[in-house]
């Protein structure tokens, strides 16, 4: 067990040493440290090393990341993850949960949604399991806001609502775009793109003994089904990838945060008027 969280630890040194600089761990500090003091270690994660150089965007144990660190989707996953972070840590603070609390909170709001879909994708293995960025902006987003958030501030729900809004904009599409890529059809990407923030959304509520957002009137569910049926649109118009992501992403939230704003609902589709007391 100490050799395997060794050599993971080790590998993802390695692949944040790539990324930043462009050599190898062994390379920048083979001198400081000295060949004999690396030498075991690097033979036994050299296959590593050589699949993160030679295949960056496999989703594999031997890499720690599912998109290129260079492209505008890895930092876009890792501002959701953010997001999605401070949107759990700022309700459970307000719940007053301890820490630890906090913590669970935001692991669940981040990464359930992301978990459910990859499983009904039948896509493995799960992304955080062999990504370690994840977990770690997860606590850190957690501690952070625990230490400088105060969950009596007249701010904190509109910080709620702000931060929920782009996690739903911005999971939706990473959903979408992961079901196209498995060959889901456009129904099932779009159902899959809601899932993706719903899931973890839905959990987090119920952990923090709310009313989850989706089961009541909110404008929420549809803002992300409007943002899916335009990125679809767009795509079959041979709109540029950028544009049609940043469209749809922009879309979604806009939706979201005018229903918050001017208080949207769903009517009452009920026959029956309530009777007043």
């Amino acid at each position: 067990m100490i050799s395997f969280i060794s050599v993971n630890v080790y590998t993802w040194l390695n692949a944040c040493c790539i990324t930043i600089f462009g050599q190898s761990f062994d390379s920048l500090f083979n001198s400081a440290l000295g060949a004999p003091a690396l030498s075991s270690m690097a033979v036994a994660t050299a296959p590593t090393i050589e699949a993160v150089i030679k295949n960056p965007l496999a989703l594999t144990p031997e890499f720690v990341t599912r998109f290129e660190p260079t492209s505008f989707m890895f930092w876009l996953e890792m501002f959701g993850i953010f997001a999605c972070s401070v949107s759990g840590t700022i309700l459970a603070k307000h719940k007053n949960f301890d820490m630890f609390g906090c913590i669970l909170v935001a692991m669940i709001a981040a990464i359930s949604g992301p978990t459910a879909r990859d499983i009904i994708l039948d896509r493995y293995p799960l992304f955080w399991m062999v990504n370690m960025n994840y977990l770690l902006i997860i606590t850190i987003t957690s501690v952070g806001f625990q230490i400088f958030c105060n969950p009596k501030a007249r701010h904190v729900d509109g910080l709620l609502k702000l931060f929920d809004g782009l996690a739903l904009a911005i999971f939706t599409l990473i959903g979408i775009q992961v079901a196209q890529e498995m060959g889901a059809n456009i129904p099932v990407c779009i159902l899959l793109g809601v899932l993706n923030i719903l899931f973890g959304a839905v959990i987090r509520d119920m952990l923090c003994n709310e009313i989850p957002l989706v089961l009541q009137r909110e404008i929420y569910v549809t803002a992300a089904i409007i943002g899916g049926i335009l990125y679809f649109v767009l795509e079959s118009m041979g709109i540029t990838s950028w544009i049609q992501e940043s469209a749809t992403m922009i879309t979604i939230f806009v939706i979201r945060m005018m229903a918050v704003r001017y208080d949207w609902h769903f009517p009452d589709i009920s026959l029956m008027k309530r009777r007043s007391h």
